[in-house]
């Protein structure tokens, strides 16, 4: 018997919950911000309409309609598809194994949010203390063990949230969804109201209208867009499969991709107006202390945490409690969706399933809780979203939009829906959608052909990047040809 959603709710909450993820609070401002402030949000909201809530459309359509996981399901299409859904879960695994350690220092961040251990020198801590970093990723010196320790306790939450797939997932997100919003409008709240957040706010929005004639920021948009929805890695396909016959398709789609677009630009709010008080607290200008990625939620929050008049430990707890909470969601999607595929192919016991991609995502993550760990990781997740992810979304679209017929696709989510979806949806999936990832892939693919990635030398970039994506392709095909077991 498959597993069912128990409601709507939780398939919508559970799918909110994989979409969002540390991306929105440290990834979306920052690219708004680079790519014309608020008038960013005029190609992000077109990128969204015309490639984000059409995919979005189509995995669901895809696991609703053949009531299976990724592999499955595309491989109804033309069986060889089944590849591209193993390598679309396969590239999930990849970027879980890290994601987990990641969520693993916001453990450590947590208690050391207790007593401020950071300090005053957040960086240094960061980066000389708490990773203890190496020069480059080929020394990779030793194992930091309360990181160690901070992976082990996610994966600990991780499986026990699937433990027993949808029933158990269903629960969960009802509080690490719903958790991570209420703290998120706290700290949206305290930020506005700290001396220079306006001026904070005004760098974040202030609309460079001038950006839009720039192909490279919509370029931005619609890469932003693909990768904030958890689209190409086979978990929305996988969680639609548990919707009853009777459930929505279309109205979900949008319900999910506004919940998850509302939460980065709320996210936006939070992280610029802390921002201009740093700015207006140390004399300089906003543009100096913008930070994406880890060194913002790890060296620049912790500095302003540190500075607020009242409560600081307080708000350090709800920081990093939002993002264990944001993180969760989408690293036991991933997990689930996995986990999800191999029952089905290969009939074993669900809690062998889990257990097995737990420990073996684990040790995998060790390498990254090395003092050469932050390199691996930034070079592994550069190769994943975008290379990886952008050839499952390329190829996904061909398969519906040339070996299968987007009309019946389309009907078939019309059938199932509050709001049915015009033409332009089989547009969007046939030429638009193709066309604009293509130009996002081959841009990428030039990039590196003219330079490393972030400066490393060729050897660190072959390992972690194209050996890493060639061996995924190699187990996908594996997969495939292994029989299905009856």
């Amino acid at each position: 018997m498959r597993d069912i959603w128990e409601s709507r709710t939780s398939f919508i909450l559970a799918s909110i919950g994989s979409a969002i993820g540390l991306g929105n609070i440290w990834r979306f401002p920052y690219v708004c911000y680079e790519n014309g402030g608020g008038a960013f949000l005029i190609p992000y909201l077109i990128a969204l309409l015309t490639t984000g809530i059409p995919l979005m459309i189509l995995e669901f359509s895809l696991g609703h309609k053949f009531a299976k996981p990724a592999p499955a399901a595309l491989g109804h299409i033309k069986k060889r598809f089944e590849v591209l859904g193993w390598f679309a879960l396969l590239i999930g695994f990849g970027i879980v194994t890290y994601y987990a350690v990641i969520m693993g220092w916001c453990f450590n961040y947590l208690g050391y949010s207790f007593n401020l251990a950071w300090g005053q020198d957040t960086q240094a801590f960061f980066f000389n203390q708490f990773l203890q970093i190496s020069e480059s990723p080929m020394q990779i010196g030793g194992v930091q063990w309360m990181i160690v320790l901070g992976l082990v306790l996610t994966w600990i939450f991780v499986i026990a949230a699937i433990w027993k797939g949808a029933k158990t997932v269903g629960k969960v997100v009802y509080f690490t969804v719903t958790i991570p919003w209420i703290i998120l409008i706290v700290l949206v709240v305290r930020g506005i109201t700290l001396p220079g957040a306006i001026e904070g706010l005004k760098f974040y929005l202030t609309p460079q209208f001038s950006a839009l004639l720039n192909y490279k920021v919509w370029l931005a948009a619609y890469s932003q867009v693909f990768f904030s929805l958890t689209i190409g890695f086979g978990v929305q396909i996988t969680y639609a499969s548990f919707l009853k016959k009777e459930s929505d398709i279309v109205n979900n789609a949008f319900i999910v991709s506004f919940a998850n677009n509302a939460t980065s630009f709320i996210g936006g709010l939070a992280v610029f107006s802390v921002l201009g008080y740093y700015a207006h607290l140390s004399g300089l200008p906003v543009s100096e202390v913008v930070e994406s990625g880890p060194q913002l939620a790890f060296v620049t929050y912790p500095t302003i945490i540190g500075l607020l008049p009242v409560g600081a430990s307080i708000f350090g707890i709800l920081f990093f409690l939002m993002l264990l909470t944001l993180g969760i969601d989408s690293a036991f999607s991933l997990v689930e969706a996995g986990a999800a595929s191999v029952i089905y192919k290969f009939k074993i016991k669900r809690i062998h399933a889990n257990i097995g991609f737990g420990i073996f995502a684990l040790v995998v993550g060790i390498l990254y809780t090395t003092k050469a760990g932050l390199h691996w990781l930034d070079i592994v997740d550069h190769f994943m979203n975008n290379f990886g992810l952008l050839i499952v979304g390329i190829i996904q679209c061909i398969a519906i939009g040339y070996f299968y017929n987007t009309k019946e696709m389309r009907e078939y989510a019309n059938s199932k829906s509050d709001f049915t979806i015009g033409r332009w949806w089989e547009f969007s999936i046939k030429y638009l959608t193709p066309i604009v990832v293509g130009i996002l892939f081959l841009t990428n693919i030039y990039d590196r052909i003219m330079s490393s990635y972030g400066g490393y030398s060729r050897m660190p970039e072959f390992l972690g990047g194209w050996l890493v994506l060639i061996v995924f392709i190699a187990v996908a095909v594996i997969l495939y040809k292994i029989k299905r077991r009856e």
